[in-house]
């Protein structure tokens, strides 16, 4: 297995499907050969897909390890059988999506977000930082959300556990300059994967013990149309991400913050514009509840334009 020299090894978490295994195959396919890809997934009888999807390169500049980021035992014996435990890039994106009303999540469901999306990153870091510290160079990626800038119904634990990784990486990312190692944020929108289908396909048929009938039906029949309005209009597909995330690695001085889709700048501008919170509350909330058929309408004629050229635009950071 390569380790230093001209090729840089690359650690990817979550790679049996979707984003994960898009900037896999991105990064093991490129031309130049700069990447040697270690892909790693909790479940290796899931390797199907991104075997075949990384075609010759399977075996060559990419190989696949078994890995849990809920494992303390798992990470640590993944890291040990890489060679010299020699990591350049480490690119953090298994994670897990919880939507629905809060009353009726447990709080052991809340908890395996939380031990996924931010306790699995944090382990990751943990394990490979000292290594990039000590030869003072490395860059990691944290794969976060634009539900780590701003609030959405009905992701309240999924936008939670996404607002804590964004807190830790700010103040990570202060000490890890000292040492000459990057951290840098993806921070895509609506991305189109199986896993975003299936979920919002499921969701729409269960019932939510627990919740007031007004709740259940302001989720299904106004928070999934919407949503479903916004991936259709917006959404971009797992490859824009993978291309993104290159673009950062490739970056001479790559930023910290990356939003995938530029369309959502305005959005975090709003926020950040006012202190009080209220703009972007409200704003929301008139959008979902007050407005919901123009917004149909907006997302419909974004639809459009989004299927040429401004979706095109849409892949950040230049």
């Amino acid at each position: 297995m390569a380790s230093g020299g001209e090729q840089k090894v690359v650690l990817i978490t979550g790679c049996s499907s979707g984003i994960g295994l898009r900037i896999a195959v991105l990064l093991a396919s490129d031309e130049q050969k700069r990447y040697h890809v270690i892909a790693t997934m909790r479940d290796l009888r899931k390797k199907d897909r991104l075997v075949e999807a990384a075609g010759d390169t399977y075996g060559k500049t990419l190989t696949l390890l078994s890995l849990d980021v809920c494992s303390d035992d798992s990470v640590w014996q993944c890291i040990d059988s890489v060679k010299d435990r020699h990591i350049d890039i480490l690119i953090n994106n298994a994670g897990v999506g919880l939507l629905g009303p809060v009353e009726s999540i447990s709080m052991d469901e809340m908890k395996r977000v939380f031990e996924t999306n931010f306790f699995g990153t944090v382990r990751m870091i943990k394990e490979v930082m000292p290594d990039m510290k000590k030869r003072r160079s490395g860059h990691i990626i944290v794969m976060s959300s634009v539900m780590g800038l701003q609030g959405v119904i009905f992701n309240d634990v999924y936008t939670a556990s996404k607002f804590a990784i964004e807190g830790f990486c700010e103040s990570m990312a202060v000490q890890l300059l000292k040492f000459n190692v990057k951290l840098s944020l993806i921070e895509p929108g609506p991305v189109h994967t199986e896993f975003e289908t299936k979920m919002m396909q499921e969701v729409a048929k269960m019932d939510y013990p627990g919740a007031d009938a007004d709740t259940v039906r302001y989720f299904k029949d106004v928070y999934i149309k919407s949503s479903i309005d916004i991936f259709e209009a917006l959404g971009q597909t797992p490859e824009d991400i993978a291309k993104c995330t290159k673009k950062v690695i490739e970056s001479s001085q790559p930023r910290f913050r990356n939003l995938t889709n530029s369309l959502y700048t305005p959005i975090v501008a709003m926020k950040y514009a006012d202190e009080t919170g209220g703009l972007s509350v409200n704003a929301f909330y008139n959008l979902l509840f007050n407005f919901g058929s123009l917004m149909h309408i907006t997302m419909s004629i974004l639809k459009c334009l989004t299927c040429s050229c401004l979706r095109r635009r849409t892949i950040s950071p230049d």
